[in-house]
């Protein structure tokens, strides 16, 4: 018997019914408020992050300068630009009521200025994860090879000749 459920146009009523209560796994992706004090960047992320039994993966918040500015609309008829913000994701196991209940959870949270929810697997959210510390420690050996006292500096200029 085949187990895997094809969820088309073609499928039963059986067929539909048993892949609703199949667990898949999703990924949350969000910006936070960049004006928040980090410990409610921390609070945010955690509330959002414990509606989700089963963690698979996860990148904690690291404000991040935006591509392009995103316009919020404020109560009293207002709007906030944002160019930077604290960008958190998580990939976490669930069945469908659990997916919305954590998808209802980000849709309600305020301080939150975006975010997005994919469908994905566990091997793509761990190799994700992988990917995001390489990432942080390139970023930090550029950023100290980067940085040269005025004293280094004013030597290397004397050898040149400047």
């Amino acid at each position: 018997m085949n187990t895997d459920i094809e969820h088309g146009a073609g499928s039963t009523e059986q067929e539909l019914e048993a892949g609703y209560n199949e667990s898949r796994v999703y990924e949350l992706g969000f910006h936070i408020d960049p004006e928040l004090p980090q410990e409610e960047v921390k609070k945010t992320y955690q509330s959002l992050r414990e509606k989700a039994s089963t963690l698979v993966a996860e990148g904690e918040p690291q404000k991040i300068p935006l591509a392009y500015t995103i316009s919020q609309k404020v109560q009293g008829g207002g709007r906030r630009d944002f160019d930077t913000a604290y960008f958190a994701w998580f990939a976490y196991e669930a069945d469908i009521a659990e997916h919305d209940a954590v998808i209802e959870a980000a849709k309600a949270e305020a301080r939150l200025i975006r975010f997005i929810d994919l469908r994905t697997d566990k091997e793509t959210a761990i190799h994700a994860a992988e990917m995001h510390e390489i990432y942080a420690k390139m970023g930090e050996v550029q950023q100290t090879e980067g940085e040269v006292s005025d004293t280094e500096l004013d030597a290397a200029l004397k050898e040149a000749g400047v």
